[in-house]
């Protein structure tokens, strides 16, 4: 790759890297709205036994990273998972509307 060689924008690792979490995040969710039910999750949730083993690598992965507690989070892991899930819904709303746009 020579010196003047040039990237579009849409292929800058730093693009790319996003298209990868944009998609990563509307899998887990698809995962999730496909395997749990909603009227369960005043119980708890035991995400690995709802969510199929093809698809746990890439869910557990998207919900973990989002609920990875900051320095003095309080909150259990279930608290920290459904913000999660929350912002999970968030990312892919953004993204389905900056898409539409």
């Amino acid at each position: 790759m020579g010196s003047n060689t040039v990237r579009s924008l849409d292929r800058e690792p730093a693009a790319l890297a996003m298209r990868i979490g944009v998609v990563a995040a509307e899998a887990a969710l698809a995962a999730f709205a496909r395997h749990l039910d909603l009227d369960d999750l005043e119980d708890g949730v035991d995400f690995q036994g709802a969510i199929g083993p093809a698809e746990w690598p890439v869910f557990s992965l998207v919900i973990d990273t989002l609920a990875e507690a900051a320095p003095g989070d309080r909150r259990s892991l279930d608290e920290r998972r459904a913000d999660a899930l929350n912002d999970l819904a968030r990312i892919c709303m953004a993204a389905k509307n900056r898409g539409a746009a």
